[in-house]
């Protein structure tokens, strides 16, 4: 099985080289042609150069693309030279980037008038875990394109959730980042609120690593806020992405949102204040630089690593 595989940024990037080390032919795309560059270092690109997403599916099983916002998508679809100008008859494209709803159905609409399959299949559990293999993935649409996604999917991920029908796993996708994001925005309160009661910040660490407060986010993300680091390799404007995403779901569904507009415009003034480019973690600056305090601990690690050794995935029937 050939595979095409569009966006090496900080997720597509790990998700490729799992392929890679796992023996899959893959060959990568990206107009970062440093990244290019480095996946063709660790084998990429052995048996076909294509210059474009028309040429690349053209040439493979699976085109699989990981780009940071639906436009990007589009264009690398329905654009100029992009895969639906290839003949995609019999096969299958893996939409892994973060995305609208609609817009998946959209596309995916497109690519199955002309014969092919489509799943939007995003992933959780943070750039450490994608590293490894060992992220989740969420696979929305018919369960045919499922079953044959499938051994790719338990390659690049521990836990694969077929989640339903098409724009199904892009919605729990959002719906997760929005929880995990509202979790690190209430971590950067109560710790910046543990330093300012002269809190020892290791102990606070743990005190909520062994209590009912705990949580995935506190367990990596406070380890890195604590050494100061704040690298989960996520920006801002990724997460702003997210959870307005999440936000116009809920709108568009009648649900009377009380939190969310709230962390939008946290996010909102985060990036307003410090770029958005800036490190998602480094949302707590807002609440140091109001109280005058850095909240530090000591001996915890600059990036989150992920200690479990790398395993060959399974579905999870709910």
């Amino acid at each position: 099985m050939k595979i095409g595989f569009i966006g090496l940024g900080n997720v597509g990037s790990k998700l490729s080289n799992t392929l890679l080390r796992n023996g899959y032919d893959v060959n990568v795309l990206d107009l970062n042609k440093e990244l290019v560059k480095q996946a063709e270092e660790k084998g990429a690109n052995k048996t076909i150069c294509a210059d474009s997403p028309q040429m690349l599916m053209a040439a493979v099983d699976v085109v699989i693309t990981c780009l940071p916002n639906p436009e990007a998508s589009a264009l690398v679809v329905e654009g100029e030279e992009g895969i639906l100008c290839a003949n995609v008859a019999g096969k299958l494209w893996l939409e892994m980037s973060s995305t609208d709803e609609a817009e998946v159905k959209r596309l995916g609409k497109k690519m199955q008038d002309l014969g092919g399959m489509m799943l939007d299949t995003p992933v959780s559990g943070g750039c450490h875990r994608a590293d490894t293999g060992n992220i989740a993935i969420f696979a929305g649409g018919d369960r045919e394109a499922f079953e044959f996604a499938l051994p790719l999917l338990t390659t690049m991920g521990r836990r694969v959730l077929h989640t339903g029908k098409l724009g199904s796993a892009s919605i729990l996708k959002v719906l997760t980042n929005y929880l995990a994001t509202t979790n690190l925005v209430a971590l950067a309160e109560a710790l910046t609120t543990a330093k300012k009661a002269n809190m020892d910040m290791n102990i606070t660490y743990e005190a909520i690593k062994i209590s009912s407060g705990t949580s995935f986010v506190h367990e990596t993300e406070s380890q890195v806020i604590l050494n100061g680091s704040r690298d989960i390799n996520f920006t801002m404007d990724l997460v702003l992405k997210d959870i307005s995403l999440f936000d116009q779901i809920a709108q568009n569904n009648g649900v009377p949102l009380r939190v969310s507009p709230l962390i939008v415009d946290i996010f909102k003034r985060g990036i307003e204040t410090y770029g958005e480019r800036e490190l998602s973690p480094n949302i707590i600056k807002l609440y140091e630089e109001a109280c005058g305090v850095s909240v530090l601990g000591k001996g915890f690690p600059p990036f989150m690593v992920d200690d479990e050794p790398e395993e060959k995935g399974a579905e999870v029937k709910p």
